[in-house]
């Protein structure tokens, strides 16, 4: 877009997002969907996402935090919809409604893709939409949950899982990357990039990175002493970093060293620096110009093309070529 024109909703042509509304309702993670979704986007141009909130039950509805919600449309909405969002059910082991189970099979049997957030995969549960599927959710759900749906893989690691037509994410904010990871493969990594920046968020997290480590907010002392010395790490990671040299530059023994590098990241140093690598050769492959996928592999730190291929099928399922197509411009 350029110039001065707006883009209003009511002009937008792209997939048509629907989220429910219940009585119940989890403010969070619908705030989420709509952020991401709904927000007014007129910078992306009329191919953006249509937006649309569907009500399980007649309204008004009560919605967490001690809110009234009215919604404009039924279930009948959910037969025009590309995707369909299911925010956190107002309890894990909450009735779901047989009307909204037939309605969601229906649009996923007509190609519809369904995403859960948090507790909302209960929903999904319900449907039998999950049956033999990897999915997860928030960690304190998984094993009450299980018990109930014994027919599907649940994984208490991640923070979300693509399973083509299902998604699901794990607790509240994993919800974010779970919709930025949706944004990523639906109009490509700028306009993820792009929708992180003004949500004041990292672009991406994988999938399958944890969802919480015994430390997520390191000791001041710690922080201090480690956060320089990891600047200094991500801007030399096409070099070789020694326990031994990275030790010495903090001053630590190397297995204090090591032992607290772990409890302040919650990674090893060299899963750490993997990550690092693996997001740089990223961002390398998104930019346009940037050259061929050797040098990349060089500038990244895998030395290799045959090692950083090795490490994006591992990690992320593909390949640096495959990536870069994907993703690039």
């Amino acid at each position: 877009m350029t110039g001065s024109v707006k883009i209003m909703p009511s002009a937008l042509r792209g997939p048509h997002v629907v989220v429910l509304a219940y009585d119940g309702l989890c403010t969070f993670e619908f705030g989420i969907a709509y952020e991401v979704f709904g927000l007014p986007r007129p910078e992306m141009g009329e191919g953006w996402y249509r937006y649309s909130v569907c009500g399980v039950e007649p309204g008004p509805l009560r919605a967490a935090g001690g809110l009234t919600v009215s919604v404009d449309h039924g279930l009948d909405v959910l037969e025009k919809a590309d995707l369909i969002v299911v925010p956190g059910w107002r309890s894990i082991d909450a009735e779901v409604p047989g009307a909204l189970i037939d309605a969601l099979c229906a649009a996923h049997q007509r190609g519809a893709r369904i995403m859960s957030l948090c507790s909302g995969v209960a929903v999904l549960a319900a449907t039998g939409l999950l049956r033999h599927r990897r999915a997860t959710t928030h960690w304190r759900y998984v094993a009450s949950i299980s018990k109930r749906y014994p027919d599907i893989n649940f994984d208490a690691d991640v923070l979300y899982m693509d399973e083509g037509p299902i998604l699901t994410a794990a607790g509240s904010a994993a919800g974010i990357d779970l919709c930025l990871h949706v944004v990523r493969g639906d109009f490509g990594a700028e306009a993820a990039n792009g929708v992180a920046r003004r949500l004041v968020l990292p672009p991406h997290r994988e999938g399958g990175q944890a969802q919480f480590i015994q430390a997520p907010v390191p000791l001041e002392r710690e922080g201090i002493r480690l956060s320089p010395l990891m600047d200094w790490m991500r801007q030399r990671l096409d070099e070789e970093q020694p326990i031994s040299l990275l030790a010495a530059k903090a001053g630590m023994s190397h297995r204090t060293f090591q032992r607290r590098f772990e409890s302040t990241t919650g990674l090893s140093v060299g899963e750490w620096l993997l990550k690092e690598r693996l997001r740089h050769a990223r961002e390398l492959l998104e930019k346009e110009i940037s050259g061929s996928l050797d040098d990349i592999a060089v500038a990244s730190g895998f030395g290799t093309l045959a090692t950083m291929r090795h490490h994006f099928r591992k990690r992320l399922g593909t390949s640096p070529r495959a990536y870069r197509k994907t993703f690039a411009g």
